[in-house]
């Protein structure tokens, strides 16, 4: 390249692009939640032809919207400050893409999109296809804001790169952040449609799906990015001094790597590097054009170092560490919003959604929930971990090279070449100028490094106090009894409602009578069991159920063996199973009918399958009351 565009592109400002990547990442993965957590309603708003003329009459308001809002910004391009009109274009793209989000929400929700894609027969025995159906509508509404974008793009930054070119990298480089769930839930789809029972059977479990979810988590993020480094097309750097210098160094830091690659983000222009891959075989070095192009020799190796202080700090397994985490947090997050529509009377109605009703409000509610909790984790935590450990590792550079200048004038010319402010931070950066101050100060007095340091394992170690108490929080919810009993009142509030509505539903009573032998109140059990048996006779689970409560009740004003034996005999009647025909069992002992009992006891025993221990013990006791009356 020429000296003279050398310099007229190192001292021309441009946009914050890694910013704009970082935001389409957050972008892609609320669309993905709220698509997650959206339960479609039984019967769609509209007919298959008029929402789908909706959908379209949606994405060209919204087309016009957008192209109308960037044609203002271009207009303005000559007659305002540069620095104005910066402002304005960033600001432009964060709204018409947070307005992309509200336009595909309303598409989900208003037109109710999965309901139509769930009837095409593919689709509906690989759910994976209709989640990617649906994200590609937000992609259409995202493809539609970079085009309008790019227009002011080009006028204000004269980035020389093609629309083409912008689309396809803004596409590029967004797709990748959701290739994990892809591949996670894709490989679930196969394992559900292959006609093995045992899959089936794990992914059918909490714990399978967790075990199934870590097992190829963990895959996909060792794998992962010899595909994404593909994806991107992405080339070795090829054989030269520039490659053997970067080598050179990488060994003399015990960083070792598959490969040096070129990083096309945009075109190559941006002044950037990365890291990617957890281990030697799937690890990337990126660098782009401009990089090499811009900076001296030393800088390079002051950015490289930078990148090799990532891995050497073990940074990207924290990262993989925190979005487990945070998965976590979802995870326990669904109970807790479960738990304030319990003890929150006027949400009542959200969980009617047992019976097909509200769905919509309870999914809109859910995905509230989803988007504002990922939206504060990333923000405030993992943001914060992100911001420190971007100052550690800087200040790996001094593990190398005695003086950080390198590094420091490396941060001054991208503050010149981006066009914004040296003391703007982001949610993931300190600002340039508070990372050049720190690293003044780290040459000055070497000390700062390890208070750094020291302030980061801080960070973990609180990090890791709170999952530990979020998962102990889970885990009381979904697996121990502060969760059975909250299920069981969660279930109670729900019948409630529904015998409220309808008060002649006797499989409603036949539930409620079993929440409440759950909490052990069994004077309330009986209660609800006597409605179900006066609304329909012959409902054997009921009969079953106060015949076990009148025959083994505690409660003496409670027990009534004699017709514990009428009501359990009526059941075996009509559904002779193991576990009725052993209520009808314990009923006769209790009721002293000692040989009746052990002839019912041996149906019981004959007639179970799997485990049988109970049932014999079951039998040896009645015989031993025989013996010994």
């Amino acid at each position: 390249m020429h000296l003279q565009r050398k310099r007229a592109l190192l001292f021309s400002p441009g946009p914050p692009e890694r910013l704009i990547v970082f935001a389409n990442f957050i972008y892609l993965i609320i669309a993905l939640l709220i698509y997650t957590t959206y339960y479609p309603p039984d019967q769609p708003n509209f007919q298959a032809m008029d929402a789908a003329f909706l959908a379209v009459f949606l994405v060209i308001i919204f087309a016009a919207f957008t192209r109308i809002r960037f044609r203002g910004i271009e207009k303005r391009i000559g007659r305002e400050s540069f620095i104005h009109l910066d402002q304005q274009f960033s600001s432009a793209l964060t709204r018409h893409s947070i307005l992309a989000i509200g336009f595909f929400t309303c598409t989900l929700y208003g037109l109710s999109l999965t309901t139509f894609t769930a009837r095409i027969p593919l689709v509906s025995n690989f759910p994976t296809l209709e989640a990617l159906i649906c994200l590609s509508l937000f992609l259409l509404y995202m493809v539609i804001v970079w085009i309008c974008a790019w227009f002011p793009y080009e006028k204000l930054y004269h980035s020389g790169v093609s629309l083409r070119a912008y689309v396809l990298s803004q596409i590029s480089f967004s797709i990748p952040v959701i290739l994990p769930w892809v591949i996670i839930s894709g490989t679930s789809d196969i394992l559900q449609a292959l006609p093995f029972e045992l899959p089936k059977k794990l992914l059918a479990t909490s714990t399978g799906q967790i075990l199934f979810f870590l097992f190829f988590l963990l895959a996909v993020a060792l794998t992962g990015p010899a595909m994404i480094q593909k994806f991107w097309r992405c080339r070795p750097l090829e054989p030269g001094p520039v490659r053997s210098r970067i080598e050179n160094l990488s060994r003399r830091a015990g960083f070792t790597f598959a490969n040096i690659v070129y990083w096309p983000v945009l075109g190559g222009r941006m002044i950037t590097a990365g890291v990617m891959g957890l281990v030697r075989p799937f690890r990337y070095l990126m660098i782009t054009e401009a990089l090499l192009e811009f900076l001296s020799p030393e800088e390079v190796d002051a950015v490289v170092a930078h990148e090799i202080g990532h891995v050497r700090k073990k940074h990207l397994q924290f990262y993989l560490f925190f979005f487990t985490g945070y998965m976590l947090i979802s995870y326990t997050l669904f109970d807790v919003i479960l738990i304030a529509i319990l003890y929150i009377p006027q949400l009542y109605p959200l969980i009617e959604q047992v019976q097909g009703k509200h769905s919509t409000a309870t999914s809109a509610f859910f995905s509230l929930g989803a988007v504002l909790s990922f939206l504060i984790y990333f923000r405030y935590i993992f943001g914060y971990f992100m911001r420190n450990f971007e100052r550690q590792a800087d200040t790996f550079v001094f593990t190398l090279f005695n003086s950080a200048l390198p590094l420091v004038t490396t941060l001054e010319k991208i503050a010149v070449t981006s066009g914004q402010p040296a003391n703007k931070p982001n949610w993931h950066h300190f600002s340039i100028l508070e990372r050049i101050n720190f690293l003044r100060k780290c040459e000055a007095d070497r000390s700062w490094i390890s208070r750094h340091d020291r302030k980061i394992r801080g960070s973990i170690a609180v990090y890791l106090a709170g999952i530990l108490l979020i998962g102990a929080l889970g885990y009381a919810l979904n697996w121990g009894d502060t969760g059975k009993k909250l299920n069981a009142h969660l279930l109670e509030q729900v019948l409630l409602r529904e015998i409220e509505k309808n008060p002649n539903n006797p499989v409603a009573y036949n539930v409620l009578g079993d929440s409440y032998v759950f909490r052990k109140k069994f004077e309330m059990a009986r209660q609800a069991y006597e409605k179900a048996i006066l609304l329909q006779p012959d409902n054997y689970s009921a009969l079953n159920n106060l015949a076990w409560i009148l025959a083994t009740s505690e409660d003496a004003s409670l027990r009534n063996p004699g017709r514990a034996v009428i009501l359990a005999a009526r059941a075996a009647e009509l559904k002779p199973t193991s576990q009725i025909l052993d209520t009808f069992a314990e009923s006769l002992y209790r009721n002293g009918q000692i040989d009746e009992a052990i002839y019912i006891g041996e149906k019981a025993l004959l007639s179970a399958t799997g485990d049988r221990s109970y049932f014999e013990k079951q039998l040896d006791k009645f015989r031993q009351a025989l013996e010994n009356p």
